[in-house]
């Protein structure tokens, strides 16, 4: 395992075709089946990074920015934003994209998970390399993320 990993060497992006099974009863992407999506994507972001399995921690920030529809594309992008010890931040970033491959944000969403070995116990991860001022500001807004995590479990919610 590398003791350090950059964010790209980790990324995964994700295509979906908007299916009637996709669809909810007002005619828009179901938002239980892009949570899924969303999932599926922040694990495998994670998986890549600590090279082992991963659970999800957390659901910290899931906000919906604009609906899709019925034979809509949806590209679906995570990235790491924050790396501790056993736990990595990913960030899931989901969009619309027209047939010219203009893409229009519609959702983004920040999973935590936590690395774990075969009998479930935490791991440590490889640390997180940043090579652009954009992740080092992502990082900066992961610590304040992390930190309000921690005072939300403190408090009991």
């Amino acid at each position: 395992m590398k003791e350090l990993k950059t964010v790209e060497e980790s990324m995964v992006e994700q295509v979906h075709l908007l299916m009637p099974n996709h669809i909810n009863g007002s005619g828009r992407l179901f938002g239980g089946q892009l949570l899924e999506w969303i999932d599926v994507v922040g694990a495998i972001t994670a998986k890549r990074h600590a090279e082992c399995n991963t659970t999800t921690a957390a659901i910290d920030n899931l906000q919906f920015k604009a609906g899709a529809f019925i034979n809509d594309t949806i590209v679906l992008i995570g990235r790491l934003t924050y790396v501790g010890n056993t736990s990595m931040e990913v960030r899931v970033d989901t969009y619309s994209e027209d047939l010219s491959g203009i893409r229009k944000p519609i959702n983004r969403a920040y999973l935590v998970y936590v690395a774990i070995d075969k009998e479930g116990n935490p791991v440590k991860v490889p640390g997180l390399k940043l090579t652009t001022q954009g992740q080092k500001a992502e990082w900066d807004s992961a610590v304040k993320r992390n930190d309000l995590r921690k005072l939300r479990r403190k408090e009991g919610f």
